[in-house]
């Protein structure tokens, strides 16, 4: 497995400067974090990494890739059914907290690799696998990411993206990329399940399945890590909502807690020969 240095077709509307300015602060926002995200109960989630697990349908003769892997959730998830994977990650917090969770589950075949999803340091057509879990609505270019992904992903290969997302609603749109915003600064946009297979089918990707999902969490699941003007202000708009705003929401009291819906999305595709 060859390690080289690529450049890949960028958004004509985003220059590599932008990129690498948010590449930055994603750095800078993530770097403090690989505890938290280690034992995070949305990343950590059971069912939901089961599942992108059966979606990817790994066996012992193939290799896949991790990208955005953070505390490697989603890489050990696979390894143990995997030949051999590889956890690649921008912060260095978080890949040293993925080696040192990996080697506590005495997972022996994965290597982590700091690096970037536009450069990925890999020679085309590398992977069976290509897994990102919960980081693209952190990507400045989509399609520009999607497309270096594709690079590395052998002809039939599988990719599976798991990923925040919203509703085909604009309501719900607006306002959740709102919050998600303000809960992270380094945030670009929760995309609908349409925009995912549209961008699919733009990157030559055969989409093979679609799972759209939610979970109700507790409104500090949004207000954590936040700045305190920002956690301020995402209380102050939750509590502002009407009686329509708040169903389309999902917002109710557990507890004594305010409690809000979150989206996600599941997305199976095959890199088509």
């Amino acid at each position: 497995m060859a390690m080289v240095s690529r450049s890949v077709p960028q958004d004509p509307n985003r220059s590599v400067g932008d990129q690498r300015l948010h590449s930055e602060l994603v750095r800078e926002s993530f770097e403090p974090l690989a505890d938290y995200y280690a034992r995070s109960k949305a990343h950590t989630d059971r069912v939901s990494l089961e599942r992108l697990r059966e979606l990817a349908e790994p066996s012992p003769d193939m290799i896949a890739l991790d990208v955005a892997t953070g505390p490697g959730h989603t890489a050990m998830e696979l390894a143990p059914h995997l030949d051999f994977a590889v956890g690649l990650d921008l912060t260095r917090t978080m890949l040293k907290k993925a080696k040192e969770l990996s080697v506590g589950r005495g997972i022996s075949n994965l290597s982590l690799v700091q690096g970037n999803v536009y450069s990925l340091p890999f020679d085309d057509g590398t992977f069976d696998i290509l897994a990102c879990r919960r980081a693209a609505h952190h990507f400045p270019d989509l399609d520009g990411a999607v497309r270096s992904m594709c690079r590395v992903l052998r002809e039939g290969g599988v990719m599976v993206i798991e990923d925040r997302s919203v509703p085909e609603d604009d309501f719900v749109d607006e306002l959740m990329n709102r919050l998600d915003v303000l809960h992270d600064r380094s945030h670009v946009r929760d995309y609908r399940p349409s925009e995912w297979e549209a961008v699919m089918h733009r990157a030559g990707m055969r989409v093979v399945a679609v799972e759209p999902f939610s979970r109700v969490l507790p409104l500090t699941s949004l207000t954590d890590n936040a700045l305190p003007a920002d956690r301020a202000e995402i209380e102050r708009t939750v509590r502002g909502l009407d009686s329509d705003g708040r169903a389309k929401m999902g917002v109710e009291e557990r507890e004594g807690a305010v409690h809000i819906k979150h989206w996600y999305v599941l997305i199976k595709a095959r890199k088509s020969p």
